[in-house]
């Protein structure tokens, strides 16, 4: 028996959406105060707190790993997200090409921060 329910790729994306949205809202604000205000200006932290040696390590390790790649596309697909639906408010009926577009760019800017995140070594 054949349900009159058609499946929708939806949900991943409004997923993918809120927890970008969560995670921006509470580590984006801490991000930018620690990588814009409290190292560039030593408030609170060493001035070499994110010097290159120790970037690196934390980018081997594999925490620092997920951690940045969660950042990264989280951030990436809340945005995606985000302009396509902005589209229609600018006048502009988002179809396929704009979906293309604004996801397919999320999309492969996360397997190349995967490729690289992987490159650095472990």
């Amino acid at each position: 028996m054949k349900s009159g329910l058609k499946r929708s790729n939806a949900p991943i994306f409004w997923s993918l959406f809120g927890a970008g949205g969560m995670l921006s809202a509470l580590f984006g604000p801490a991000l930018v105060f620690i990588t814009g205000i409290a190292v560039p200006f030593g408030f609170l932290l060493p001035a070499d707190a994110m010097s290159y040696p120790k970037m690196l390590a934390f980018a081997q390790n594999l925490i620092g790993k997920g951690f940045i790649l969660a950042v990264i596309a989280l951030f990436l697909w809340f945005a995606a997200h985000r302009i396509y639906h902005s589209l229609h408010e600018f006048g502009i009926h988002a179809g396929l090409a704009a979906k293309l577009i604004c996801y397919g760019s999320a999309f492969v800017a996360t397997v190349i921060s995967v490729v690289v995140l992987l490159g650095l070594g472990f």
